[in-house]
């Protein structure tokens, strides 16, 4: 694969399910070498099943998906929205499950393992059971899992919605470092303007469904990301600038609300004249 080459090419790509609900449309998308791709877009706009057909874990209803590496579609790592542990086995055990799947025995993926434990932080809690880590370690084992087959392309599949602001903060910024270290190329799903500028190198905004690529921005950051960086008014303006694109692509005004600890929000419309302001009904 020569420099500048896409590591893979959607082109018009769309995605029907025997529903009938056509989740994608169309949709062309080159992932460059080595960035960390945000990929921002409302609920339902087709952003999980664009990741499952990157992995091949489904296939296009019609268009194409190009791989300029094949040992890169061949190296791929997952992290889904929940991390999928297996309660009865210990952290060690859940990282090493793909190597074992892969028929390599315990004794040759012990230094693999320990290796992917690690690189997420986790020394000291190999023989921990899931039910003895809080979530955001639990996720941290997911990602060990993914890095233990040593990726070229890592899909992450909103993997921390579900975690509070201070853990979220943290393995943003861990996976931002990571992803440096180690010369990966991501591909970030995430319904957050926030996120998707802290961590991006590039964010592309996806249309409600079906999906189509909207708008792309690039943006411009220290790298690794720093928590400064969450107050610098680079950041903000590329938050401001990224929720403009989602508004646009939405096709209704969006007020971004940003927080002094740098939630966000998306403001309602004010009522009109009136309206109550969540009266309930008489």
């Amino acid at each position: 694969m020569t420099a500048g080459t896409p590591v893979v090419s959607l082109r018009e790509v769309s995605k029907a399910y025997p529903s009938g609900t056509l989740a994608l449309d169309r949709l062309s998308l080159d992932v460059e070498p080595g960035e960390l791709l945000s990929l921002l877009g409302p609920s339902g706009c087709g952003k999980s099943t664009l990741l499952r057909l990157i992995a091949g874990l489904t296939e296009p209803s019609s268009g194409s998906i190009a791989w300029a590496d094949t040992a890169a579609q061949n190296r791929l790592g997952f992290v889904f929205q929940e991390p999928t542990l297996m309660p009865w086995a210990r952290v060690e055990d859940n990282v090493r499950l793909p190597l074992m799947l892969a028929g390599m025995s315990r004794g040759e993926s012990g230094r693999r393992v320990g290796e992917a434990i690690t690189h997420v932080g986790l020394e000291g809690f190999e023989r921990a059971y899931p039910r003895e880590l809080s979530g955001g370690m639990r996720m941290r084992v997911s990602l060990a899992r993914a890095l233990v087959l040593r990726p070229r392309v890592l899909l992450m599949d909103e993997p921390f919605a579900s975690l509070d602001e201070i853990t979220r903060f943290r393995l943003e910024s861990d996976l931002a470092d990571l992803h440096r270290r180690q010369g990966l190329t991501v591909v970030f799903v995430t319904h957050s303007v926030f996120e998707s500028v802290y961590l991006g190198t590039r964010v592309v905004v996806l249309s409600p469904r079906p999906g189509r690529v909207a708008a792309s921005r690039r943006i411009e950051g220290p790298a690794p990301r720093v928590e400064a960086f969450r107050t610098s008014t680079a950041y903000l303006e590329a938050c401001r600038d990224v929720s403009a694109l989602l508004a646009a692509a939405m096709e209704r005004p969006l007020t971004l609300a940003l927080s002094p600890s740098g939630g966000e929000g998306i403001e309602p419309p004010l009522p009109r004249e009136g309206e109550g302001r969540g009266e309930g009904r008489r």
